[in-house]
């Protein structure tokens, strides 16, 4: 639901309380003259109908009829309805700035979780104490032997570079590990249900590998719940490489399909301008988005990421530069391109996306945990750090949350940067499909891009209103 329906359902919901309120002050100011006139009509029906019996003309006779002085017949009570009749404007002015307080705090609640990625109830998280306020991220790992829900050996569509079991890892804790909020439960994974709200949606992952991992994840996360195996496939054939730029997998039985494009910087990679300096051998385009996005218009839920490639070894070092229009900036900063390139996004989505239709995710930063900088040596610890060792803070990630906070369309950040710096467990290490290179970036599965999932999923439970169960699948 956009912020716009949101405040003006808020409003009507407002407006009918207003509208009781006055009602019921309208009525309370009434009943004082209903019973007044009630009065005055039995008074009269009883001198119509014995005259004889009691004389109203007479004080003695109005005593007879009520102990107390009749409503109207009293200066007292003409003079309460006078200062009653004063205040009706104020209690109607007090009421309404009560419903335009309620209103905005109303608004409030609703844009939070996009800006500081805060849950505030929607059915979706457990809370434990009584604040309501759940910061999603904020939190820790606790060991959770219900983990892991799927064996990448038996599913087709997880990369072998990635299935660390099948490729020979012996220990088993780093599968045990669930991220538990402070505050709040995630629930539980049920694939019937999500099975059930994706549904005829079209879901697309845009980004580098580790959009690709998670893509990946997702898929073989909810090939648990479907029986027959062979209904779900890559629509072109294609087996999971990293050499594919589109790769896209349908689940016949619900139909909908999961999609992912390599999309590294998000923006266009182009060759060589003319009259460029012998160093430069290809451009990033930072005031123009990738040309495949185009493709990417039309899905239900699209979910970026970027940053692993912005970096010098990604790109000076092979001779690639940024490009504004037709000038060449040499001198640019990596931060200032990525950020350039963000708004770049950010406009894209502004002006092309129907954000009433389509669910805009932007993952942040993924940390390595490369024991140097070299990146040669890849110490893969048995359990979590207990400590990030300054790997929670990142440029990227603090990036992305600036550019985002001054757009104007609903974006929903997961903010997986911090709970994934304590993971120097979860990566691949020696156990990829080339053990001769050591992996110290990208994350083993099942494992972490699990739980950036269900996150993800419960962001999506909460959106399309549908229960989450939080019980076992």
């Amino acid at each position: 639901m956009g912020l716009k329906l949101f405040i003006e359902k808020r409003a009507i919901e407002d407006l009918e309380v207003v509208k009781f309120s006055l009602f019921l002050f309208g009525s309370l100011l009434n009943v004082g003259e209903i019973r007044c006139r009630s009065t005055s009509f039995n008074r009269r029906a009883l001198n119509a109908e014995s005259p004889r019996v009691l004389n109203v003309s007479s004080p003695k006779a109005l005593n007879v009829l009520s102990a107390k002085p009749l409503c109207f017949t009293s200066s007292r009570v003409y003079h309460r309805l006078g200062w009653v009749s004063r205040l009706f404007p104020v209690l109607i002015l007090i009421g309404a700035l009560i419903s335009f307080i309620i209103l905005l705090h109303g608004g409030y609640i609703y844009v939070l979780p996009s800006l500081s990625q805060a849950f505030y109830g929607h059915g979706v998280l457990k809370f434990n104490d009584s604040s309501n306020v759940c910061d999603i991220f904020y939190g820790s790992w606790v060991i959770d032997d219900d983990y892991p829900f799927y064996n990448a050996s038996d599913c087709p569509f997880a990369e072998q570079g990635f299935n660390c079991l099948g490729n020979g890892r012996k220990d088993r804790d780093y599968l045990k590990w669930r991220w538990k909020p402070k505050n709040c439960d995630i629930p539980r994974f049920n694939v019937h249900n999500v099975l059930e709200m994706l549904r005829d949606k079209r879901i697309v992952f845009v980004g580098d590998s580790m959009s690709r991992t998670q893509w990946e994840s997702l898929i073989c996360l909810l090939m648990t719940g479907v029986e027959d195996k062979k209904s779900v496939y890559e629509v072109n054939g294609n087996k999971i490489t990293k050499r594919i730029r589109f790769l896209g997998v349908r689940f016949t039985s619900f139909n909908f399909t999961i999609e992912f494009f390599r999309s590294v910087f998000l923006v266009q990679h182009g060759w060589m301008p003319r009259h460029a300096p012998k160093r430069v051998r290809s451009t990033l385009k930072l005031d123009k988005l990738d040309d495949v996005s185009n493709e990417w218009i039309n899905a239900d839920v699209l979910i970026f990421n970027t940053g692993q490639w912005w970096v010098p070894g990604k790109l000076f070092e092979t001779g690639c530069y940024f490009q504004v229009g037709n000038s060449v900036k040499l001198g640019m900063s990596i931060p200032a391109a990525f950020k350039m390139a963000l708004g770049t996004w950010a406009s894209w989505v502004e002006n092309t996306i129907d954000t009433n239709r389509t669910l805009v995710f932007f993952r942040t930063f993924e940390p390595s945990h490369w024991s140097e900088k070299s990146r040669r040596f890849c110490n893969v610890t048995q359990n979590p750090l207990l400590e990030t060792e300054g790997r929670d803070r990142s440029i990227f990630s603090e990036t992305i949350f600036e550019v985002i906070k001054n757009m104007t369309v609903p974006i929903t950040v997961l903010q997986v940067t911090s709970m994934s710096a304590f993971r120097r467990d979860a990566h691949v290490g020696g156990w990829s499909d080339n053990p001769m290179v050591p992996d110290c970036s990208h994350w083993c599965l099942p494992g972490l891009p699990d739980i950036w999932n269900e996150i993800f999923l419960s962001y999506l439970l909460a959106d399309y209103g549908l229960p989450a169960v939080n019980g076992k699948q």
